[in-house]
């Protein structure tokens, strides 16, 4: 596991769901569920990259490369939840918190912004390993025939 791999695709997580998010929310989009559930595929790409480079590497182990996809997706997460907690208060606090579209975990009644950070926390350490682990699955033998062929 490289920590520096982790962290700049992690940086490169954040900067597709930022730019994402701010292109559905200037054009009016935000609040159709299905877009805002597509930020999936930059995530998939941030960690698919992050495995992609540890099998050229050679770096062996199926909970290694778990691991180092999921603390990239983490990173790229928390850095987007800071982001969002930042342009949540900018541009209005709790008022503006009510205009987004109720989100998965958010089924109605009193949210504030921590509240809603803190869900979206629990979403993206669910999707992080979720989509990690599928992704494994898809790498586990291909890292396993690299590791041979460098042997």
């Amino acid at each position: 596991m490289k920590l520096k791999r982790e962290l700049i695709n992690g940086f490169i997580i954040y900067v597709g769901i930022a730019i994402y998010f701010l292109i559905i929310e200037f054009s009016g989009l935000a609040d159709v569920f299905i877009l805002r559930m597509l930020n999936l595929f930059i995530v998939a790409f941030g960690i698919n990259l992050t495995l992609k480079q540890n099998a050229k590497d050679g770096i062996p182990g199926y909970f290694t490369n778990l691991i180092s996809g999921i603390v990239t997706s983490l990173f790229g997460a928390i850095l987007s939840i800071v982001s969002l907690l930042l342009y949540i208060d900018y541009r209005g606090g709790n008022a503006y918190l009510e205009t987004l579209s109720q989100g998965v975990l958010f089924g109605g009644g009193e949210i504030n912004i921590v509240y809603y950070c803190i869900g979206l926390l629990f979403e993206a350490v669910a999707s992080s390993a979720i989509i990690a682990f599928v992704l494994m699955q898809f790498w586990k033998n291909k890292v396993e025939v690299i590791n041979k062929v460098n042997a």
